[in-house]
């Protein structure tokens, strides 16, 4: 017997690491809870930053047209509101002034500068890392004079944004929510329809946030009704645009199921959705207490009604998705159809003429199969 036929020579496969065969809906809530989780560790040992405003040196509002001509230094310098001095005292009253420093212990100042000369600072306020860098916020989002010097349209927030919370309570409404009404959409289009559909709606939240809130900006004495004159830099954190196009969805495919609201009061899942949407219109209107995340729900249940009862709409992203991943079920369907097509012509006509000058027996076994499947072809 040969080395190469002994049992212990023989290659074995590798082991596969196995991932948990959860639906969307249990994957998502588990990836905003290690998110949430991760986040409060990450929060004790490295800093996180999140913009407030720019001012001149002397705490006066940075001009307009100034925002794109400076530049950050790179370098954030955090400062102890307990530990401040006089000079820098009477500087940050000036600046909190004109942008929303709020009471934190802690705040981070970067030098701006124009010409390798410092002209101003941009002002941040201490926050936990992930919600640094994942939050929506209109000064983020657009590329305009609100934007963070030298920053502007980060586009991953539209979908960062939605994996945050601002609080525990927080976290739990929302993947209660979704715990109970994310299977019955799940179950309906599927799983790679249904996690486009919640990220769109999720997006779609963002979306309209920005928009309220940048016709706000532009008009912040209009007192037009539904538009969010709110800071541009406020942030906005959470599942709930995603959600409540969930809950619109769920609407429709289950009119009818009870639903026991603050698990106490029995309605129609009907009758909660749009009980939903009418509180975030109303409270846009009024400018009731967070409009602006108000807004990001009106914005996914809008999406969450209109792709519910369109979900054909969804396969485009789908089929965008799979022509870009060698290992989706698209790639692989169009390659088993190039190899279902057959033979071509000139390869028929190559072995019809080795029968013609040998017969049969000329051909080897790869061209006799490929003469079997052209003749089932034809069948």
């Amino acid at each position: 017997m040969s080395q190469e036929n002994r049992d212990w020579m023989r290659s074995r496969p590798k082991p596969r690491i196995a991932l948990p065969q959860w639906s969307v809906t249990t994957w998502i809530i588990a990836v905003c809870v290690v998110v949430f989780v991760a986040d409060g560790f990450l929060g004790k040992t490295i800093p996180g930053w999140m913009f407030v405003g720019s001012t001149m040196l002397n705490g006066q509002p940075l001009p307009a047209d100034q925002n794109s001509k400076v530049k950050p230094n790179g370098i954030i310098k955090p400062i102890s509101l307990a530990r401040v001095d006089p000079t820098l005292n009477l500087l940050l009253q000036e600046a909190s002034k004109h942008i929303p420093l709020s009471n934190t212990s802690l705040i981070g100042v970067e030098a701006l500068q124009n010409n390798n000369q410092i002209v101003g600072w941009a002002w941040f306020q201490s926050s936990t890392p992930l919600q640094a860098w994942l939050h929506f916020s209109t000064s983020t989002a657009l590329w305009s004079s609100d934007s963070p010097p030298g920053r502007g349209l980060e586009l991953w927030r539209f979908v960062g944004f939605q994996f945050l919370h601002a609080n525990l309570s927080h976290l739990l409404f929302n993947m209660m929510a979704l715990y109970f009404f994310g299977p019955i959409v799940e179950r309906y289009l599927g799983g790679k329809r249904y996690l486009a559909f919640y990220l769109i709606c999720g997006i779609a939240g963002g979306t309209m946030y920005l928009l309220l809130n940048f016709l706000g900006v532009q008009f912040p004495n209009a007192h037009i009704p539904f538009v969010l004159p709110n800071d541009p830099t406020t942030p906005l954190v959470g599942a709930s645009a995603g959600i409540f196009g969930v809950i619109m969805a769920a609407a429709f495919l289950a009119p009818t199921a009870q639903v026991l609201l603050f698990f106490i009061l029995p309605m129609p899942l009907r009758t909660l959705a749009y009980a939903l949407v009418a509180i975030a219109l109303l409270t846009i209107f009024f400018g009731f207490n967070n409009a602006g995340g108000e807004a990001g729900h009106l914005g996914g249940a809008i999406a969450g009604y209109w792709l519910i009862r369109h979900p054909d709409s969804l396969h485009g992203l789908l089929n965008l998705l799979g022509n870009a991943d060698p290992t989706s079920r698209t790639r692989k369907l169009k390659a088993s159809r190039r190899r279902d097509s057959g033979p071509d012509a000139a390869t028929i006509d190559r072995i019809l003429d080795k029968i013609r000058k040998g017969g049969l027996q000329a051909l080897n076994e790869s061209e006799r199969e490929i003469l079997r499947a052209a003749s089932r072809k034809q069948q």
